[in-house]
């Protein structure tokens, strides 16, 4: 899951210098975007013992056994067979041990999961590990792809000349989804795509966007708020319309109304006159990004669909004997 969901209106920060890392990363241009240097980035400040340098030796291994499934000179699709085979299916390249989704955690509610470092180790992803370790070693491996979202979903998108489209490549299962699945399964509206919030391939500088959702996770787990809508604006900045961003942004207005006032004046009668502008500035814009979000297409999962979910994880489990 990309994200969870405070309620609208009615810890130790950590120091604003430390994000300046991350900020680089963002103002890149395109071409010069890293999938592998930004997913450790938020991973490092996420948690500061990752062990970076040994993430980009595992990451050297992987990349050195997909070359090792494909021809002489393969084509892009070539490759991209390769990448999959080499991640999904059992062989001596991953001794026998495949990577998969991780069926005991589902709702990703464990930050951890969803670090690089934990999913290499114990090859379980879920729906934030599993497309970007894919579209790192795509990256690397010189393949046309690019991260998009789906409502609480990552994937990649693979640009297949032969067919001049984009292919969904859909990493928590290994294989390929088309978007009317997507649209059914998720609960996409066309508003949504008419307006290009989800299924589109993202830019690379997007794409950085989509890594940070952990970080902003992260900080909204520990009540940033500061930290927060500083993440947050640097992913809208990247991409204007990603609504995980966008809900998130809502979430820190809504974080730090609680902190300045709410938790000091539990009745709003009882703010005093030189705090009713703040009171009202945060409250208005709390409630203007859900909005926001709300017109582009985003919707509010609903406990029917997350139901629905679950139960085709127990499904899966009992399929696999779990």
């Amino acid at each position: 899951m990309l994200g969870a969901l405070f309620a609208s209106v009615a810890s130790v920060a950590w120091a604003a210098g430390d994000l300046a890392p991350l900020r680089a990363q963002f103002q890149l241009l395109d071409e010069q975007v890293d999938y592998a240097a930004a997913k450790l980035m938020v991973d490092h400040l996420i948690d500061p013992s990752t062990d970076t340098v040994a993430v980009r030796r595992e990451l050297d291994m992987w990349e050195r056994a997909v070359r090792g499934n494909v021809p002489a000179n393969p084509t892009a699709r070539q490759m991209l067979d390769g990448l999959l085979k080499t991640l999904y299916e059992p062989g001596p390249w991953n001794q026998g041990k495949p990577f998969s989704y991780d069926l005991s955690d589902p709702l990703g509610k464990n930050p951890k999961n969803k670090q690089l470092a934990t999913y290499l180790a114990t090859r379980k992803g879920n729906c934030v590990s599993m497309p970007i370790l894919f579209v790192i070693l795509g990256q690397r491996l010189g393949l046309p792809v690019a991260l998009a979202t789906a409502p609480n979903h990552a994937l990649v998108k693979f640009a297949d000349d032969a067919q001049q489209m984009w292919l969904n490549v859909e990493a928590t299962a290994g294989g390929f989804k088309y978007d009317s699945s997507y649209q059914r399964e998720t609960g996409i509206s066309e508003a949504a795509l008419d307006n290009g919030l989800y299924l589109r391939p993202l830019l690379p500088h997007e794409g950085v966007g989509v890594i940070a959702s952990s970080l902003m996770e992260h900080y909204g787990a520990r009540r940033d708020a500061d930290e927060l809508m500083a993440v947050a604006d640097l992913a809208l900045t990247a991409n204007p319309k990603d609504p995980v961003a966008m809900i998130w942004k809502a979430n820190a207005y809504y974080l730090q109304t609680q902190q300045r006032i709410t938790s000091k004046y539990p009745n709003a009668t009882d703010v005093p006159p030189e705090l009713h502008g703040e009171y009202r500035r945060l409250t208005q814009e709390n409630l203007a990004w859900f909005a926001k979000a709300e017109s582009l297409g985003w919707a509010q999962k609903t406990p029917e669909q997350e139901e629905n979910y679950l139960q085709s994880i127990q499904r899966e489990r009992a399929r696999r004997g779990q």
